[in-house]
């Protein structure tokens, strides 16, 4: 019996099995003519975009539950090798290693936060993890409690101000919750004067991805939310006590957390195939991977053109782009085992929302995000977005909605 093997279960991995079960259905085709398998080592989509918010509730969803309702079986392990020639992925589930053959693969293995060797990296935070958000979630609601009596004076002092390394989205909106947060503990124990939240980019603008009149509001969130923006310097060493950065200046904070440095997953490297600067393998317009038979990549791990309305677009890193990639790499992967026509990805209708804290949110539309909504509305449109459109659907059919994050 053919089979579909999906590598990972984020986004991409989702939403291309859910894509690669509607056509087998739409096909008449029953489960045991096309079988199909998501294989991933954690049972829960993580709705990644949300980890940076102050409640971490319903940012998971149970892989089976959006799974077995449409015929697709879940395989919990982790997959430690690819074979493209044999055409088997490696299975570890705890109890040992075992083989799972496949007809077509779906490379969806998503990305991870690459630190970099520096001293004292392991005391930083993350939030591209839900177990790294809620060490940080923990961290944060022990600030409250602790005696400030009892710790040096430079780690008291410092209780409640933070350090965000990263000024990319992730980091501009990990920094604005922040402020938010720390500011709220801070009043609760009579500390407010503590209160700092720093946010530091090696490049000499924030979040260099955004056109000028985008940047324009980010700048005025900071500014209204007493942010302390460090740019064109990158970050020497962390301790407990705070941040060193290499212009020798130091930040006193109790709380750090890294945000840059977003990697392909290693299993690209297995593809035998070139990859780019972030580990990404490059695929064609139906997203099969040149010169690998039967093997298709999607979301973080792919690097594919979504637009070339006014010049070549990348999809970036997000779950924006993930899903209608999971979407098309899934279909196409089923069709070229029913014998139909691929469909070209293409993600012409890009938009980007970005979460500022109390600040609001912005909402933009194109590649050059231009801004369209901004504070209160473009906050209900972001929460509308990480609340209900990038949720995966459990009733056994699939949107087309490509939604922002």
């Amino acid at each position: 019996m053919p089979s579909i093997v999906i590598v990972g279960g984020g986004f991409a991995g989702v939403w291309a099995a859910l894509a690669a079960a509607e056509l087998r259905r739409m096909r008449r085709a029953r489960s045991r003519d096309i079988s199909i398998h998501v294989v991933s080592r954690d049972s829960w989509l993580t709705i990644r975009p949300r980890l940076y918010e102050s409640s971490l509730d319903d940012v998971r969803v149970p892989l089976e539950e959006v799974l077995a309702p449409v015929g697709v079986e879940y395989i919990r392990g982790n997959v430690t090798r690819i074979d493209t020639v044999g055409r088997v992925v490696v299975v570890a589930d705890g109890g040992g290693t075992r083989p799972v053959s496949y007809d077509r693969l779906v490379v969806a293995a998503g990305s991870y936060v690459s630190r970099p060797p520096i001293p004292g990296i392991e005391n930083t935070f993350g939030v591209d993890t839900y177990a790294e958000a809620t060490a940080l979630e923990r961290h944060l609601a022990s600030l409250g409690v602790r005696d400030g009596n009892t710790n040096a004076p430079s780690t008291a002092d410092a209780r409640f101000s933070a350090v965000v390394v990263g000024a990319g989205f992730t980091g501009i909106e990990v920094a604005t919750a922040l402020a938010s947060r720390v500011r709220s503990l801070a009043f609760t124990t009579g500390a407010a004067k503590q209160l700092r939240v720093a946010i530091v980019e090696r490049a000499p603008v924030v979040a260099p991805d955004l056109g000028h009149a985008a940047r324009i509001h980010v700048d005025q969130a900071f500014g209204t939310l007493g942010i302390d923006v460090r740019l064109g310097v990158g970050v020497k060493a962390v301790s407990p006590e705070g941040v060193t950065l290499e212009n020798g200046d130091f930040i006193a904070a109790a709380t750090t957390v890294w945000t840059g440095g977003l990697r392909a997953s290693d299993l690209a490297s297995q593809l035998g195939v070139a990859r780019d600067e972030i580990g990404r393998v490059s695929v064609d317009e139906y997203l099969r991977i040149p010169g690998v038979a039967g093997v298709y990549a999607a979301g973080d791990v792919a690097r594919a053109i979504a637009a070339r309305d006014d010049g070549e677009h990348i999809a970036p890193m997000s779950c924006q782009c993930a899903i209608p990639m999971g979407e098309v790499a899934g279909r196409n992967a089923a069709a070229d085992l029913l014998g139909l026509p691929p469909e070209r990805f293409a993600h012409t209708q890009y938009v980007t929302c970005l979460d500022l804290g109390d600040a609001g949110a912005l909402f933009m539309e194109g590649w050059s995000r231009e801004p369209r909504l901004s504070g209160f509305w473009g906050k209900i449109m972001k929460q509308t977005i990480n609340t209900r459109l990038i949720y995966p659907p459990r009733s056994g059919t699939i949107s087309r909605l490509s939604p922002a994050a």
